[in-house]
């Protein structure tokens, strides 16, 4: 088990662990009935809160960010040569812990994306991990949530019983939504985002040697060019150019910022 603590990269706190560290915060936060705030992020992820002082604020107060992408692993072991081994695949991480959480009676919430899709991930994740407990399951409404509305899914999460939560919203939205429900629940928050889809089957998932050198990007560019062609062109280019000039001294990146200036998460 790995985990050697949080690591500033442009400006953004994520955490050197690997799959292991991970695994055994969330279920520990779990049995100590402990909410926690915890997210995945690739390069995207990371660029939300280098554009955005508010969401660097929100990313930065989360318990734990793992490095989802490989040019985020690149990225840490060249700044502090943690020596990461392998990154921590929101999916593979959402799976590791599902297997485990079917192993021990731990139960789980899945909020989010449409309710095709949550309701063929939760079918899924019945079939592959037999004796799961979903303790509820509910898709996104894809608008602001007023304060009523907030307050009614707080409930129903928490009187559901679930020990672990899961949120599919995409990037930055899922990191919105998680932040904004700080403190009113009793079990760690994953924002996992393209995991939904990913373990429904839905999505096609990048062949493990794209994975492996960093090419995901441009396998779900190839898959979804007209969503995603905008993201990749500016905000990769823009990733390495920064991390280049934070490596060579020639720019500090504060992990500082102001907090948002509204609490009205997006559903």
């Amino acid at each position: 088990m790995l985990n050697l603590g949080k690591k500033n990269v442009l400006g953004i706190l994520i955490d050197a662990v690997d799959y292991e560290a991970a695994v055994s915060f969330v279920f520990e936060c779990a049995r100590q009935n402990r909410g926690a705030m915890i997210s995945a992020l690739a390069v995207h992820g990371v660029m939300t809160g280098v554009l955005d002082p508010e969401h660097k604020f929100r990313l930065n107060s989360f318990d734990l960010l793992v490095p989802d992408g490989q040019p985020v692993r690149w990225v840490m072991n060249w700044l502090y040569g943690t020596e990461l081994r392998d990154r921590v695949y929101g999916p593979e991480l959402m799976r590791r812990i599902c297997e485990r959480a079917a192993r021990e009676g731990v139960s789980i919430y899945l909020y989010g994306s449409t309710k095709p899709v949550v309701t063929s991930l939760a079918e899924s994740l019945t079939k592959t991990f037999p004796g799961i407990t979903i303790a509820g399951s509910e898709p996104s409404v894809f608008r602001e949530l007023n304060l009523d509305e907030k307050a009614a899914l707080q409930q129903r999460i928490q009187l559901s019983g679930a020990s672990i939560v899961f949120v599919g919203l995409g990037c930055p939205r899922q990191e919105i939504f998680t932040y904004e429900l700080r403190g009113s629940l009793s079990a760690p928050v994953l924002a996992v985002g393209a995991a939904f889809p990913l373990l429904a089957g839905i999505l096609s998932q990048a062949p493990p040697w794209m994975q492996r050198f960093g090419l995901e990007w441009l396998f779900r560019l190839i898959v979804e060019p007209r969503r995603l062609w905008r993201r990749y062109l500016y905000l990769n280019p823009a990733y390495l150019v920064l991390v280049t000039l934070q490596r060579l001294g020639l720019r500090h990146f504060s992990p500082q910022d102001r907090p948002p200036a509204k609490d009205a998460p997006v559903g």
